[in-house]
């Protein structure tokens, strides 16, 4: 029975470089909640695409000798490509440079100025180019710990958008619709945000060209987040889908998804996404992937070596959607070897292979096994609440309880034996425990398809079936909610066990294969060496001795909130001093690794404001122009305090 239309949407991805697996991880998401919403009667689609203007954009394309327009062509096929690639079945890719996409920009604008919350002025700011945006905060001379390099300062005539007069209406919004934005963590974050204030928003510029033009003044292009967001609305025009039933997200673009694009929308008196979910950061050693530092790992190469199937249950399995969660290649050979390979992958090769051998392929009657059905249904149910969560690995996590259960039943009832003893009563046990098994297989079948769709239809067609397990009602799959067939069809290993050396050894060979592609594809050249900085102009030595270098010890460290490279530490420097400062070396240490260390900081410098935090020095390290700094060090013990000279 159809339940009506469902539109759900991934981010339109930024097209500054070529995708990676977090881009891959939230698609991947969000084909799985189609795929699932699909098997409850909903008429689905699924939208993602590009997003192409913008200062990095700009900046991008002219780093590889490229316009804007070749630039974001190449990034933009290689998105599509790499989604057919991994079988990701997309029904919209929109990109922000389809001329029916600046046509919606403009629509919106012109309601909202219509409405009153547009007007003109001039803003002069320091700029971080990375994120695109105004640094409120920030003081000349401040360094962007994005880049490395300082805030630039620009002054320009903008269209600004009255967002400080939805404060209230906000809030009050986000208390009637306490779904409207999950999980409940990312939720409590905007709760925050919006309560101490909102400021109006810069959202056109006129010191860049490559953007849409506003189209009562073309002197003006939308900025970004004006452009980017009306994607989910132009990637349906005409089609009556709009509102999104979900956008899914990560966390780093919560703020613009869930305050400036339904105060955009409030204030066009178009209608708001029903709900907005962010997931959290998918780690790589620790650290959080990033083009702009280059420790990222492509999907592809995990495709060709492993199959989709299997870096879609890694994924989905082993984070807990909506939490931050590590990738490693160790620990997805592994998972894969125990949960596919000698789980689902044993139970479908043991359990076909024993009807074949012992039932010439013919399926048994099914048999009733009151104390299974009640598990089953319990199961079903638990299943589909944690898919309507998005609650992936627990939905796994459950199925896999009955997994482990029938191989269990297996060892006990011992087929093999049964299948030596002609009594009837013998006959029938081989009987029900090989229904047992094959029911259950189905169960399995149906319920993991959404994130296992290739190796279900595998072991679907294994079971006898002709068709599609994508294509049945989500209901089938509960215990004799449909018929098995009468014979199994051609067995065959669904999950190898793989060696984890030689698997992964691949999977980094085709990495740097992929590597290269890439950096063909986009034109890259070589990077220079990074050269040695000069010898700086001579000082005396009464300059020296105004600079007080002391000997500190770490006490605590942590991580800054929204800045990957900066550590808030507290350093003790003598006489029950603790200094609070900031430093640049996250790259380089984790927290954990700088406890109890001895550094040298400079302890006279003058106090200022980093990411809202006090820094009252500054930590001496060594490192080459754009490298990996390296903390001063002492061979000998030296107490905390003591002044170097």
């Amino acid at each position: 029975m159809s339940q009506g239309k469902y539109y759900l949407t991934t981010p339109i991805y930024y097209v500054n470089a070529a995708p990676h697996i977090g881009h891959a991880y939230t698609t991947i998401a969000a084909e799985t909640i189609a795929r699932f919403k699909r098997m409850q009667g909903y008429d689905v689609v699924l939208t993602t695409g590009t997003d192409e203007h913008g200062t990095k954009v700009e900046r991008a394309a002219r780093a590889q000798g490229k316009s804007p327009e070749e630039f974001v062509d190449l990034i933009a096929a290689d998105f599509r490509a790499t989604w057919q690639k991994l079988d990701l079945q997309m029904d919209r890719f929109q990109r922000t440079t389809n001329q029916n996409h600046a046509k919606i920009v403009n629509s919106l604008f012109e309601a909202c100025r219509k409405n009153g919350y547009i007007y003109k002025g001039q803003y002069t700011g320091l700029y971080a180019v990375v994120s695109e945006a105004f640094v409120n905060d920030a003081k000349p001379g401040d360094i962007d710990p994005e880049t490395g390099k300082p805030y630039e300062e620009i002054t320009e005539e903008n269209y600004f958008f009255k967002l400080s007069a939805f404060t209230d209406r906000l809030l009050e919004f986000y208390e009637k619709n306490p779904d409207f934005m999950l999980p409940e963590i990312r939720r409590n974050e905007i709760l925050a945000f919006v309560k101490q204030g909102l400021a109006d928003l810069s959202i056109t510029r006129t010191s860049i060209k490559w953007g849409i033009p506003v189209a009562s003044d073309p002197s003006h292009v939308f900025y970004v987040w004006f452009d980017a967001l009306t994607t989910y609305v132009s990637a349906v025009d005409g089609e009556n889908r709009w509102p999104a039933d979900l956008h899914l997200i990560g966390k780093e673009i919560l703020r613009f998804h869930t305050v400036f694009w339904p105060a955009f929308l409030m204030a066009a008196g178009w209608e708001l996404p029903k709900r907005v979910f962010a997931h959290g950061w998918l780690l790589f050693e620790n650290d959080k992937m990033s083009k702009s530092r280059g420790n990222i790992v492509r999907p592809t190469p995990i495709a060709d070596t492993m199959g989709v199937d299997a870096l879609r249950y890694f994924l989905l399995r082993e984070i807990v959607f909506g939490q931050d969660g590590s990738f490693s290649f160790d620990a997805l050979v592994g998972r894969y070897n125990s949960d596919l390979a000698n789980g689902l992958g044993n139970l479908a090769s043991r359990t076909l292979s024993m009807l074949q051998q012992y039932r010439a392929s013919a399926i048994p009657d099914g048999l009733a096994d009151g104390e299974l059905t009640a598990e089953v249904s319990a199961l079903y149910q638990d299943v589909l609440a944690h898919y309507e969560a998005f609650d992936f690995s627990k939905a796994l996590e459950r199925i896999w309880t009955l997994i482990t259960k029938i191989d269990k039943l297996i060892v006990q009832v011992a087929p093999w034996k049964l299948a030596k003893d002609q009594s009837a009563e013998a006959q029938q046990s081989l009987d029900r425990v090989l229904y047992t098994a094959l029911e259950s297989l189905r169960i399995v079948a149906g319920l993991v398809s959404p994130i296992l769709p290739h190796s279900a239809q595998r072991i679907w067609q294994q079971l006898g079936y002709t068709d599609n397990v994508a294509t049945h009602a989500i209901e089938e799959f509960q215990w004799n909610a449909a018929k098995l067939p009468q014979k199994i069809g051609e067995i065959a290993g669904v999950f190898p066990r793989l060696d984890p050396l030689p698997t992964i050894e691949k999977m980094q060979d085709l990495e740097e294969a992929e590597k290269r592609r890439q950096v063909a594809l986009l034109g890259k050249a070589p990077e220079p060496a990074v050269p040695i900085a000069p010898i700086a102009p001579t000082i005396t030595i009464d300059d020296f001795s105004k600079v007080d270098l002391r000997v500190g010890e770490v006490k605590s460290a942590e991580k800054v909130k929204g800045a990957d490279k900066l550590l808030h530490l507290k350093v003790d420097i003598g006489e029950g001093e603790a200094r609070t400062i900031v430093a640049g070396i996250a790259l380089a240490y984790q927290p954990e690794q700088l406890i109890g260390r001895k550094v040298v900081i400079v302890a006279n410098l003058e106090p200022r404001k980093l990411r809202g935090l006090t820094s009252q020095g500054m930590i001496v390290a060594a490192s080459l122009e754009g490298g990996v700094p390296v903390l001063a060090a002492f061979l000998e013990s030296v107490p905390v305090g003591a002044r170097l000279k």
